[in-house]
């Protein structure tokens, strides 16, 4: 059995799977000061550590690559394979360094390419909202990095001293009628605002209508909101760590 983890900034994602089928996912806030040893306590609450027969991981988060590379030789002893350069994909890296490219963000390309075809756009909401474009010839060409939700919400809280946080929830209408409403709309029509024009910039440079796929923690809340996104897709990034599995093993 595959454990695929994808440690973001904010939160890891991270689930089983049985050949091509995610049989179970959890979603944790991450700890980046976490050991080998805790992560080997941690993730022996949820699993039966003996049925892993390999970890797939992406990570932002460097302390932590070290951390999962002895927590998998020390309670797993199965194989390991952390996205990143060197690792096949199956896509070409179109980008001027391809070291800087995020793992989770190639993660979602070659998801995405190899369960909706190309060329798509993947818009990613997490610690950054990440737009990242896989061109007609099934190629990594780049993309956007834009704030993401929580984190420019924490910074509008912090500088406006009457202002309190508030739950990312869908509010009843767009015209606020209290402070609460007002942030929340806010938040839910300005973000799919954004997206919808960074969106209909790339399919203008790409010169055609690309298909998108949203994911990450948020996306359920602005999906519904924007005009361009048209699927939202939770664990397009475990995927993406499974293909990338499969294509190193072969």
């Amino acid at each position: 059995m595959l454990l695929a983890v994808d440690v973001g900034n904010t939160q890891t994602v991270f689930g089983t799977f049985d050949g091509a089928e995610l049989t179970e996912h959890w979603r944790l806030a991450t700890e980046p000061s976490r050991s080998g040893d805790e992560l080997g306590a941690l993730y022996r609450s949820f699993l039966d550590l003996s049925r892993i027969t390999g970890i797939a991981l992406s990570s932002t988060v460097p302390q932590l690559s070290r951390s999962y590379a002895e927590f998998t030789a020390r309670y797993l002893g199965a194989e390991y394979l952390e996205l990143g350069p060197g690792v096949k994909t199956g896509i070409p890296i179109r980008y001027d360094d391809p070291r800087e490219v995020g793992p989770d963000r190639i993660a979602n390309a070659v998801a995405a390419a190899d369960r909706y075809g190309v060329p798509c756009i993947v818009v990613d909401f997490g610690t950054s909202t990440n737009f990242d474009v896989v061109s007609a010839d099934a190629e990594y060409i780049g993309g956007v990095l834009a704030p993401g939700i929580e984190i420019s919400m924490d910074a509008l809280f912090a500088r406006a001293a009457r202002l309190r946080k508030v739950d990312f929830v869908q509010p009843e209408s767009v015209i606020g009628k209290n402070t609460i409403a007002s942030l929340q709309s806010g938040l839910v029509y300005g973000f799919a605002g954004q997206v919808d024009g960074i969106v209909r910039e790339i399919r203008r440079e790409l010169g055609t209508e690309a298909q998108t796929v949203a994911t990450g923690g948020l996306a359920d809340l602005i999906v519904p909101h924007a005009q361009t996104l048209e699927r939202v897709d939770p664990f397009l990034t475990l995927e993406g760590l499974r293909l990338v599995w499969e294509r190193n093993r072969s």
